[in-house]
């Protein structure tokens, strides 16, 4: 009778079973796109920075304006949880505040 055991080498990739994600739809989504649905991220939206000392932190009050690091017009920046991928400008929609995204952030290889 032939020897039919099998020995893995730690070496060699071993394929791990993942879910059906179903396969892309005609604009190169995923079809099961609706799993990531209920996936919490934090957006942040940066319109500046500056420093400040605590007593002067402590001197402000609703009518206060802290000058920020860019311009009027500068992009701001867009981070998901933590990470800035992108970054867009500042518009106001039916008087709220909103970001139109004009450029998506390339991931830096490393």
């Amino acid at each position: 009778m032939p020897d039919t055991t099998t020995t893995t080498n730690s070496t060699e990739p071993t394929a791990v079973g993942l879910p059906d994600f179903g396969s892309a739809g005609a604009a190169g989504e995923p079809r099961a796109i609706g799993l990531l649905s209920d996936v919490t991220l934090q957006v942040r939206i940066e319109l500046g920075r500056t420093k400040m000392l605590v007593e002067d932190v402590l001197k402000l009050n609703p009518d206060s304006v802290v000058e920020l690091d860019k311009a009027a017009g500068d992009p701001v920046d867009i981070f998901v949880n933590g990470r800035r991928i992108a970054r867009g400008e500042v518009l106001v929609l039916n008087e709220n505040f909103c970001v139109r995204v004009s450029e998506i952030i390339e991931p830096i290889e490393g």
